[in-house]
């Protein structure tokens, strides 16, 4: 039997990084109900006192980017210079200007020719039966501390809590099959409260012991997983100084949160503050949804597929899925029914899909896969009859 240790993390909606993701997202989303058909690579950049909000957009509608900007900061948290960002006194930067033609004539359509690619690259997608979700577990109970975290603080039940946070799961496995819970890791931003407590262990007993309490042990109660209670909470003893201040934030650094946490591959493009005509984002989703529907469907106990695109051209440079030995499929025979079953071409992932309406925001924070909410279709498990009909 072979045992071994995966970790995966998440950060939450206060993170720097997520910040910056959620102002993209925003923009993104503001600009497709004004413009579906607005093309947008909107990247942001957030540090003490001031966002820059970059990019290329081509799109018949307006974004008031520094009122969406303070919006989106508002919502996070950020109303409050203790905490490292105040969306009142915020200085905004914009400097979005028009798509290069050169790239705009290899992904518009016409008569003559077919929507191409945005970009090439490589996407893979995952889904495993760890989860009800279809998400290796390490990454969903990292997605679901951090959440938890946000959902406490925005109550008021921890309103002690800052916007600021991460979170680490380590899960044992044995022969390939989740065991245990080995360490959870927090790390959570809060308030100056020497006042009360006089000193900072007290001050960190007080964090750790509300957060195992009220965070760490209902999500692990939740998912019903064993777990020897080995936990580390603010592991540098404070974390009062959090957010944009205290560390520079930059759309699409969290890729790896994104997706799998480590556990699949990634093909190196990130999501936020991109249109559905680049393919880093709707091929992605469009994979994730293929391997879903492939293991929900009953064909694999786990199944990673691997697309590719060329810019310009609309069929793909490649398609791979593969089972890793737990189908009665070849991965070749996989493969060739993924090609005859699912669209491929970013016009017919756009439309299938439904990507062009504003949603992304959601997307932001919190992974965007594993997501039990009808906004997320590429989430939807609705080929499976189709899956079987053809097996």
């Amino acid at each position: 039997m072979s045992r071994y240790l995966f970790t995966s993390e998440s950060v939450t909606e206060g993170h720097p990084d997520k910040v910056c993701d959620a102002i993209s997202d925003a923009i993104l989303d503001n600009l497709l109900e004004q413009d579906p058909e607005s093309r947008v690579a909107c990247e942001t950049l957030a540090t003490k006192g001031l966002v820059v909000v970059s990019g290329e957009v081509s799109t018949h509608g307006f974004a008031e980017v520094e009122k969406i900007v303070k919006e989106t900061l508002a919502e996070i948290g950020y109303t409050d210079v203790a905490y490292g960002m105040d969306d009142e006194s915020v200085t905004v930067t914009s400097r979005l200007h028009r798509q290069s033609p050169n790239i705009a004539q290899g992904v518009d359509s016409d008569e003559n020719k077919e929507q191409g690619a945005g970009d090439q690259g490589l996407m893979f997608g995952y889904a495993c039966k760890e989860t009800p979700e279809l998400m290796p577990l390490p990454i969903q109970l990292a997605h679901r501390l951090t959440a938890k975290l946000a959902y406490e603080r925005k109550n008021g039940e921890m309103p002690w809590l800052g916007p600021d946070g991460k979170s680490q799961v380590t899960v044992e496995y044995e022969d390939g099959k989740p065991l245990a819970v080995k360490k959870v890791v927090i790390a959570t931003q809060h308030d100056n409260m020497l006042d009360k407590f006089g000193t900072e262990e007290k001050e960190l007993e007080f964090v750790r012991t509300e957060v195992i309490k009220n965070i760490i042990k209902p999500v692990l109660n939740d998912h019903r997983i064993e777990s020897n209670g080995s936990f580390i909470v603010n592991g540098t003893g404070r974390f009062v100084m959090g957010g944009p201040e205290a560390d520079t934030g930059l759309t699409g650094r969290k890729i790896i949160v994104d997706t799998y946490g480590g556990y699949a591959p990634h093909g190196g493009g990130a999501f936020s503050g991109k249109d559905p005509s680049k393919v880093d984002r709707s091929a992605t989703y469009m994979a994730r949804y293929i391997a879903k529907n492939v293991v929900a469907a009953g064909l694999a106990e786990r199944c990673e597929i691997q697309l590719s695109y060329s810019i310009g051209v609309a069929e793909p440079t490649s398609v791979s899925a593969k089972s890793f030995g737990t189908s009665d499929l070849t991965d070749e025979k996989l493969t060739e029914i993924v090609k005859q079953i699912f669209p491929l071409k970013p016009s017919e992932i756009i439309a299938h899909l439904d990507l062009k309406k504003p949603r992304y925001r959601q997307t932001a924070a919190y992974g965007h896969f594993g997501r039990e909410d009808e906004q997320f279709t590429w989430e939807k498990t609705n080929m499976i009859d189709q899956l079987k009909k053809l097996i």
